[in-house]
C-alpha cells in the first residue's frame, strides 16, 4: 500500500497538538479558536495527540498519559463532547488543513473497555495476569494480535474515525504486526480513499533489543510497506549525539544519505527537532543562530516537517505528559519565530522539488550543505547551507556534490545571489560561499 504514497507529502508541514496542555481550558473548543493561527505557520496537517478517555488504574501522575487509553471509540470528556471534536475537525478543514488523530494500538490502560470485555485479546504473564513487554510503561497492558477478533475490532474502529478525520498517526507502530497495518489500510481505503498513515517507527536499537528478547518488532523498511510517513528515529540519534558532542556531523550526513538508498523511492520521513517524547529544541540549541540553522535544515531536509505545539514560542519547557501543564503563549519571541517558520514552510511548499535526487555533505564539523536535483526540471538544483555549529567559516562548495556526483559549483558560478530565506544578497567567490552564520537556501541551474 505504501506504493500509493503521494511524494508531495515531502512538501508538507505537520503541527502536533496536545489538547490538554494546548490551552488553559484544555478542550477541543479552545484549539478550534486557534486554527487560523496554526494554519498561518504554513501547516498542512494537524495531528491531534490521543483524544480518547484515559484509564484510571495504574495512572501516572494526576491526569494520566493520553497514551493509556480506556476506550478507543469515545472522546475524552475532559476535552469536550463528540460534537465538540467534530466541530474542531470542521474548523481545521475550513482553514484548508487536514486532521489526523493518534492511534495507540500496541496497548491500552489496564482498566480499558477491551480488557473488561475481551481479556483474551491481551498479552498475559506466566501467572495469567495482564502485563506489558516494556517495563517502564507501567500504566498500560499490551494487546495480543494473534487474536483475529482484535484485528476486526481495531479495523472497524479505524473505519469509524476515518468518517470524521483524514488519517492516523500510529503510536509505536513498529510493535504492531505489519500485516495488520496492511490489512487495516486496505479496509480503510474503501471508506476514505487517500487516508494518510504516519508511523511512529522506533530507534534501530529498540528493534534489535526487542528481537533479542523474543518480542516482535518491525524495521523501518518493513513498516514502510503499510505507511506513507515514518519517524526519523533511525537518524535522530546521530543529530542528538552531534549536539552532545559524542558523534560527528559527517556521521549524521552519512546516515541521511543512507536513507536515500535504503527505503522505497517514494519514502517520506517525518523530520523534527522535538516532539512530545523529546526535549525542546530550544533547550538543546538555545534560540539563536544554532537554533535557526537547525530549524531551517529540518524544513529543507527531504521529508515532511513536524512542529510540536509551543515550539513557535521558543520555550525550553516541554508540557508534562501526565499533568495539566498549559503552554505559555505570552512569549515575546512567538511572533518572530512564527514568521520564520512560516517562511520556511513556504519555501518547502513552493521551492523544494517533491521528486529529486538528494545529497547531504558535512563541510568540516560546523556546516551542512544539502542539494536537491530536480527530477521534473533537469538542470535545476536547490542548495541549502546550514551553519549548525554556529560558527562562521567559508563554505567551500567544491566539497559538495549532487546525488549523481556533479559538483555544486557547476550550478553556482562565482557571483552574487539572493538568499530565499531572508532576501539578503551573498557572494560565491572562487567556489566558496561568502556568508555569515545565517542559513542560506538558493536555486541554481546547470551552466
Amino acid at each position: 500500500m505504501a506504493e500509493m504514497t503521494d511524494v508531495r507529502l515531502r512538501n508538507a508541514t505537520v503541527y502536533s497538538v496536545f489538547v490538554r496542555n494546548y490551552s488553559e481550558e484544555g478542550t477541543f473548543a479552545a484549539v478550534a479558536k486557534d486554527v487560523n493561527r496554526i494554519e498561518a505557520l504554513g501547516t498542512d496537517i494537524v495531528w491531534l495527540m490521543p483524544i480518547h478517555p484515559i484509564g484510571e488504574k495504574a495512572r501516572k501522575g494526576t491526569c494520566g498519559s493520553p497514551y493509556a487509553i480506556k476506550d478507543y471509540r469515545a472522546v475524552n470528556p475532559d476535552y469536550g463532547t463528540l460534537d465538540d471534536f467534530k466541530a474542531l475537525v470542521d474548523a481545521i478543514h475550513g482553514a484548508g488543513m487536514k486532521c489526523i488523530i493518534d492511534v495507540v494500538y500496541n496497548h491500552t490502560s489496564p482498566d480499558s473497555v477491551l480488557s473488561q470485555e475481551h481479556p483474551a485479546w491481551f498479552y498475559h504473564r506466566e501467572d495469567g495476569s495482564f502485563g506489558n513487554k516494556v517495563g517502564d510503561w507501567s500504566d498500560i497492558i499490551d494487546l495480543d494480535y494473534r487474536n483475529q477478533g482484535l484485528w476486526d475490532y481495531q479495523i472497524e474502529t479505524l473505519k469509524y474515525w476515518v468518517g470524521i478525520v483524514d488519517g492516523f498517526r500510529c503510536d509505536v507502530a513498529s510493535l504492531v504486526p505489519v500485516d495488520f497495518w496492511i490489512k487495516a489500510r486496505a479496509e480503510v481505503e474503501k471508506v476514505h480513499p487517500g487516508c494518510l498513515w504516519l508511523a511512529e517507527s522506533v530507534e534501530p536499537d529498540f528493534v534489535t533489543y526487542n528481537r533479542s528478547r523474543g518480542v516482535d518488532a518491525w524495521s523501518d523498511g518493513e513498516v514502510f510497506r503499510a505507511f506513507d510517513m515514518e519517524y526519523e528515529y533511525d537518524v535522530f540519534t546521530y543529530y542528538r549525539d552531534y549536539i552532545n558532542q559524542t558523534s560527528t556531523l559527517h556521521e549524521y550526513a552519512d546516515a541521511l544519505n543512507r536513507q536515500e538508498a535504503s527505503y522505497p523511492e517514494n519514502y517520506v520521513k517525518l523530520r523534527f527537532l522535538e516532539n512530545h517524547d523529546n526535549k525542546r529544541a530550544s533547550l538543546m540549541l538555545g534560540t539563536g543562530k544554532v537554533w535557526r540553522n537547525w530549524t531551517a535544515f529540518i524544513y529543507f531536509n527531504k521529508g515532511c516537517t513536524l512542529i510540536y505545539n509551543g515550539q513557535e514560542t521558543g520555550t525550553a519547557h516541554r508540557p508534562e505528559l501526565f499533568e495539566k501543564d498549559p503552554i505559555d503563549w505570552t512569549s515575546p519571541m512567538m511572533e518572530p519565530i512564527s514568521e520564520y517558520l512560516a517562511k520556511l514552510a513556504s519555501i518547502k511548499k513552493n521551492i523544494l522539488p517533491a521528486r529529486a535526487g538528494y545529497k547531504v555533505t558535512a563541510l568540516e564539523e560546523t556546516t551542512l550543505a544539502a542539494v536537491y536535483s530536480d527530477v521534473e526540471r533537469p538542470g535545476r538544483v536547490v542548495l541549502g547551507v546550514f551553519r549548525v555549529g554556529g560558527r562562521k567559516h567559508i563554505a567551500d562548495l567544491w566539497h559538495a556534490t549532487t546525488a549523481d556526483g556533479e559538483s555544486v559549483n557547476d550550478f553556482f558560478p562565482d557571483g552574487t545571489y539572493t538568499n530565499l530565506i531572508d532576501g539578503q544578497p551573498f557572494d560565491i567567490c572562487q567556489g566558496s560561499l561568502q556568508a555569515g552564520v545565517e542559513p542560506v537556501i538558493v536555486e541554481g541551474f546547470k551552466q
